[in-house]
């Protein structure tokens, strides 16, 4: 049971960080703001530092992780796109990350809940997560 929820929940944390960084992506082009785009390309970089973790936690159960549903991705990419080519601003691109950020700590913590019994490296990497979504939409406050 350990190492079933060990690996679910390191799927799940591949998937958001991988999200998280995709939607970051997604949204650079069109910042204006020095300071908000220094926040959004320093959180891209730990997502990407801390996928490189799950992917080797993973690696020990040789599992190669779970990519972000095509649906979701989809579904982001097109709500991205139609709000900033209805309002192409700071506040938008703020907005957009702020619900990305309250839906991956949401998720994240369903996650640690649903799989209890995973290892506490497990537990650190979902909560280093957590506390990286949170850090970030503290960060787009003074944006929206």
């Amino acid at each position: 049971m350990i190492e079933q929820d060990t690996v679910k929940l390191l799927r799940e944390c591949d998937a958001g960080a991988k999200m998280g960084a995709q939607s970051i992506d997604d949204v650079l082009p069109y910042v204006h703001a020095e300071g908000l785009k220094s926040t959004l390309t320093e959180c891209k970089t730990n997502h990407t530092r801390l996928s490189a973790e799950i992917q080797e936690e993973l690696n020990r159960f040789d599992d190669l992780g779970k990519d972000p549903s095509p649906i979701a991705e989809k579904m982001s990419w097109l709500k991205t796109t139609v709000k900033l080519k209805m309002e192409e601003s700071d506040r938008t691109v703020a907005d957009l990350m702020t619900d990305g950020c309250n839906m991956g700590v949401k998720s994240l913590n369903r996650y640690l809940n649903q799989y209890g019994a995973a290892s506490e490296k497990a537990k650190d990497i979902a909560k280093k997560l957590i506390h990286m979504e949170d850090t970030l939409q503290n960060g787009l406050r003074a944006y929206l």
